[in-house]
């Protein structure tokens, strides 16, 4: 097993790479950027089985979600605390932190900032991501919008 991030040592694969890549793209909080980042990261026939419903399939599914981040946290910004890989599966434990300024699953902005966990599994081929699964604390996120109870 190789590692890199906070667990340390290890060589980089290239799904970690590819990851690397991704992550940069998508902290830009540029839409174009990140619909392009998406076009070059990820298959087009990724198996992506998003935390939530979104809506369709494969990339088309991705963008679809990160439609919908970016409209509610235009700001929003992943910090990969810890990146695990062994053979072509990346595992990436990620905070996400974002200000509230767009609609987000009917709740109206609240200019509130939020700060949630992700675990996301990867599997990489031919330089693109080919497989995403992942488990994202929306609960947590959804306390500090004011929307459950805390």
């Amino acid at each position: 097993m190789t590692g890199t991030g906070t667990n340390g040592g290890g060589t980089r694969g290239d799904g970690v790479a590819v990851l690397e890549g991704f992550h940069a793209e998508v902290n830009s909080g540029d839409p174009e950027r990140v619909m392009a980042a998406i076009d070059a990261f990820v298959a087009p026939d990724v198996d992506f089985r998003p935390p939530a419903p979104a809506g369709g399939s494969g990339r088309e599914a991705l963008k679809r979600v990160w439609e919908a981040l970016l409209t509610a946290f235009p700001d929003i910004r992943v910090t990969v605390e810890e990146t695990v890989s062994e053979g072509d599966l990346v595992v990436s434990r990620n905070t996400v932190t974002g200000t509230h300024l767009g609609d987000h699953r009917g709740l109206a902005p609240t200019g509130r900032t939020v700060e949630y966990g992700e675990i996301f599994v990867f599997r990489v081929a031919g330089g693109r991501i080919t497989e995403i699964r992942g488990v994202v604390d929306v609960l947590t996120q959804l306390r500090l919008l004011g929307a459950v109870p805390s």
